[in-house]
């Protein structure tokens, strides 16, 4: 019997079928049986799928799933497919535009990232990259605040950041990570093939990451807090983009 609550689905046999089926999954939480245990076969479909995982103790999962019988494994369901890289670069060819890729490195709240959904779609931007770990992925809550945009705008979730970047680079992208301290946002050449990367809510972009950017881009800042919401700064940071792109009515850059 397949046991579904809301985004989660739990249960041995269920959760080997969903890994199976090859729906999008955000994580698997299970309790550790040991190197020679009963699970073998579900971590194996794990390492397969590249899905990401996490041992958790049995009162975890006891609470998740008010105490139904849940086999000591548990997983939730992503709320939308997500796409790969490829599919974001080929909507910018399908519509002849140059790219405009949103790259968010570790950002956890659910709502900072259902707010950018909402203004990718809005902006005409192409996708957006998350990481795998250490991320917010596409929960019930990220498409509940991205107002229907989630079902609208690709997400590509990926192993390592870094080397996506510099896979865009190679690509043809040029990209502006978001930051403190960086060149005045709105006095930079933001037009052509462009990834903007925000960082986390706490950390902001971590150093590897900001170290293959190509340039650093900062908002003006002219009150008493020194920092934005990374969803509003991602926001305006997007809008500059689109508001620069109108402008320059630059010829498509091949890639």
């Amino acid at each position: 019997m397949n046991f579904v609550n809301e985004e989660i689905v739990y249960g041995k046999n269920p959760v080997a079928e969903l890994l199976k089926s090859g729906k999008p999954i955000n994580k698997v939480l299970l309790v550790s049986d040991g190197p020679s245990g009963k699970n073998q076969d579900i971590m194996a479909l794990l390492h397969k799928n590249n899905t990401p995982y996490q041992f958790v103790d049995r009162q975890t999962l006891d609470r998740l799933t008010n105490r139904e019988r849940h086999q000591g494994m548990l997983a939730y369901v992503a709320a939308s497919e997500y796409a790969n890289v490829e599919d974001i670069l080929a909507l910018a060819v399908e519509r002849q535009e140059d790219p405009f890729i949103l790259m968010l490195d570790e950002i956890e709240d659910p709502h900072n990232l259902g707010a950018l959904l909402r203004t990718v779609d809005a902006v005409g931007a192409h996708g957006v990259i998350i990481p795998k770990r250490r991320s917010v992925a596409l929960t019930g809550t990220v498409a509940k605040t991205s107002a229907g945009a989630v079902e609208h705008v690709k997400v590509a979730r990926v192993s390592n950041l870094v080397q996506t970047l510099k896979d865009l680079k190679k690509a043809g992208c040029w990209v502006s990570g978001a930051e403190a301290g960086g060149t005045n946002a709105f006095k930079a050449d933001l037009t052509g093939p462009r990834v903007i990367v925000i960082g986390s809510e706490g950390k902001g972009i971590s150093r590897l990451l900001r170290e293959n950017c190509d340039e650093i881009v900062s908002l003006p800042m002219r009150g008493q807090v020194s920092s934005l919401n990374a969803s509003v700064a991602g926001s305006v940071m997007l809008y500059e983009v689109l508001r620069q792109r109108i402008q320059s009515e630059k010829p498509i850059t091949k890639i």
